[in-house]
């Protein structure tokens, strides 16, 4: 008798983030941020890990990073970000339960071995869904959003 192997998790092969809870922003903090005129790609960097669950749309401005494959261009991530003087970067997933913290406490884990105290590096709270439940004011700030996708 074969006993069944379970396959462990993508995340298995990288590190844990040494803080597995970064610091975080709000979904109502992150509005009223971009109700000001703050733009993504200039003044932060959204960053979303979904990677087959990337439907029914995306916060405006971000870049889609599937969590699966963030680790290894975190140095480049950083180069790029350094070199845009960019400041800060949100990552979030669906819910901000598991990539969303885990990218961003990576990204953090990278800001310490390097010694940048300058960029900071956040996870967006309850992430997409939290962003698509505080209302049509968060969902018209998306891109491509599909009402009936987070309807069920």
């Amino acid at each position: 008798m074969t006993t069944p192997t379970t396959t462990p998790p993508w995340h298995a092969a990288y590190p844990a983030p040494s803080n597995p809870d970064p610091p975080s922003i709000t979904a109502a903090e992150l509005l009223e941020r971009m109700q000001q005129g703050q733009q993504p790609g200039k003044d932060f960097v959204l960053v979303d890990l979904r990677r087959n669950d990337h439907e029914g749309g995306t916060i405006r401005g971000s870049i889609n990073l599937p969590a699966q494959s963030l680790y290894p261009t975190i140095p480049t991530l950083y180069e790029l970000f350094a070199q845009a003087g960019v400041k800060e970067i949100i990552f979030y997933c669906t819910s901000s339960r598991g990539r969303g913290p885990r990218g961003a406490g990576w990204f953090v884990d990278h800001l310490t071995q390097r010694g940048n105290s300058q960029m900071k590096s956040l996870v967006l709270q309850n992430g997409i869904k939290g962003w698509v439940a505080s209302g049509e004011e968060y969902t018209k700030c998306m891109d491509e959003y599909e009402k009936t996708v987070w309807s069920t």
